[in-house]
């Protein structure tokens, strides 16, 4: 802390310092110089048979001159008028309003992913939200319905706690993803953010809900809303949950990946978004990085800096 102050400290007369190079001279004169001439003595027989130590004030006096010479080091440092410069930053952020629409239908849980999508999922966006620090986040999530987790809030501790916190199961069986856009948009439909993002995940194909699609990517268009759609999952086959057994637990067996990619880039395209294919953890990650870059944030930032003298405090020392 000491270190960051110091860095903050400036001089107005910076030129006066120079004379600071004398102190080391002056050093080398009294200690080197002087003390090669010594001058002649004459041994004198004491009283004492033990004279004993020197007393304290006869010890002091050898230290006078490093004490005079860092008061003049203090006084030139105080004549130089050293400066505490205090800086204020006016931050003016165009913040952007960004709705999360995550799919927790039963197949997130298929281990393609390690240890499934849906926890790779919920990593990945939760290090996309750092990200946004000035962005509102909300999150969306849906299978056979859509619920609204988290409106949108400024404070990413809450939209991160809700991310962690997912799970499969407590929504209504199905992939409805009209239904999911849908209620993102409805949620953002009234920012007056200069830029309204949904961020639309999902694992399969559009097979239940009441809202289609594309409707809601015609919804998202006439609302100004921007639709990034990410189908994640691999290629060829993996092991998914296949049903459920007594206790709740799922049976997983291998099926093939089924991702509509033709409808998420439609409705990408219609909203003047994009669609990316995730692949894998590394892959899921440069999508966020992509859609990070995408959608940034402006920021105009004006500095201002104030002064406080603090010569007062190197004149007393002197």
């Amino acid at each position: 802390m000491m270190f960051d102050l110091l860095q903050n400290i400036e001089f107005d007369q910076p030129w006066l310092l120079g004379f600071l190079l004398l102190i080391p001279l002056m050093a080398y004169y009294h200690y080197f110089y002087r003390n090669r001439v010594k001058p002649a003595s004459l041994k004198v027989s004491h009283t004492l048979s033990n004279p004993g130590s020197p007393s304290f004030r006869v010890q002091a006096l050898s230290y006078l001159p490093i004490l005079q010479l860092l008061a003049l080091g203090f006084l030139i440092t105080a004549m130089a008028r050293p400066q505490l410069a205090l800086k204020e930053e006016e931050i003016t952020a165009e913040g952007i309003d960004i709705i999360m629409a995550l799919d927790l239908s039963s197949s997130m849980l298929a281990k393609d992913f390690q240890p499934d999508r849906l926890e790779v999922s919920k990593k990945v966006a939760s290090e996309f939200v750092d990200k946004r620090p000035d962005d509102r986040i909300g999150l969306i999530v849906f299978s056979g319905e859509s619920f609204t987790q988290c409106p949108l809030t400024s404070d990413h501790r809450i939209v991160k706690r809700f991310l962690s916190q997912l799970q499969c199961g407590f929504l209504e069986e199905g992939t409805a993803i009209g239904m999911g856009l849908a209620t993102a948009v409805n949620r953002i439909k009234d920012s007056e953010a200069k830029s309204k993002v949904v961020i639309l995940l999902t694992d399969g194909d559009n097979n239940t809900g009441y809202i289609k699609p594309l409707t809601a990517a015609e919804m998202a268009r006439e609302l100004d809303v921007t639709v990034y759609t990410i189908g994640v999952g691999s290629k060829g086959m993996a092991l998914t949950p296949q049903g459920k057994r007594s206790d709740g637990s799922y049976v997983f067996d291998y099926a093939r990946v089924m991702i509509n990619e033709e409808l998420l880039s439609q409705i990408a395209q219609t909203t003047g978004g994009k669609y990316f294919r995730a692949t894998s953890e590394q892959s899921l990650e440069q999508v966020y990085n992509e859609i990070d870059q995408l959608e940034k944030t402006e920021r105009e930032v004006t500095t201002f800096k104030r002064y406080s003298d603090e010569f007062p405090g190197f004149a007393n020392r002197s």
